[in-house]
């Protein structure tokens, strides 16, 4: 997923938590689900800037290839004003994006069968 085209805000905002828990009736499942999903994007871009940063790498580092990597300051820049993973998972649940099981009803109707 692009992460830099997402709506979600970059600050922090006021959230009724009753609205959390309208899609699972337990908030603290709402917030495990949220929680597992900020987990993942935040591998996710976590693991996308260490691979472009990856192109700067070098073996030995001179004093002039310290000062001639303003490309790889601007990436880190980029990515820093990016949304923190959990704010982009508080969006993802809000408007439904986020797909989740409950393992206790799989069981049961594996024993069921």
């Amino acid at each position: 997923m692009d992460y830099k085209k997402t709506k979600a805000p970059t600050n922090t905002v006021t959230r009724d938590i009753m609205n959390l828990c309208n899609e699972t009736g337990n908030i603290y499942e709402s917030v495990a689900i949220i929680g597992k999903r900020a987990n993942q994007i935040s591998a996710e871009i976590k693991q996308e800037l260490n691979q472009k940063l990856q192109e700067f790498a070098t073996t030995n580092d001179s004093l002039e290839e310290i000062f001639e990597n303003s490309e790889q300051t601007e990436i880190s820049r980029r990515y820093e004003r990016l949304p923190k993973a959990t704010l982009i998972a508080i969006d993802e649940f809000e408007h439904g994006r986020i797909y989740w099981r409950k393992q206790a009803q799989e069981t049961a109707l594996d024993e069921e069968a």
